[in-house]
């Protein structure tokens, strides 16, 4: 039996790798690898692709959690319900 394979980053690479190539060499000549043109371009093409006002661009995976908690208002003692990775309810 053959595993199918999900994901071919390699092969997804070579597809557009011109494109690629020049948009990382192009940040990486202008020297500015947070925030910058090329950050606030993303940001607009993924609020227009999801239909939302605005998208926010996050260093982490933890910023991500952590921002649209603090835009609603949840601070330190707030309450969030949340599924635990065997899909019962729990709290933090």
């Amino acid at each position: 039996m053959n595993p199918i394979q999900m994901v071919n980053p390699a092969a997804e690479y070579r597809l557009m790798q011109a494109e690629l190539d020049a948009a990382v060499l192009a940040v990486l000549a202008s020297g500015r690898y947070i925030l910058g043109p090329e950050g606030d371009a993303l940001e607009k093409e993924l609020a227009a692709y999801l239909g939302a006002a605005h998208a926010v661009g996050c260093n982490s995976g933890t910023d991500a959690l952590h921002l649209p908690l603090v835009a609603a208002g949840i601070g330190p003692g707030g309450d969030v319900v949340v599924v635990s990775s065997d899909g019962t309810r729990g709290g933090s």
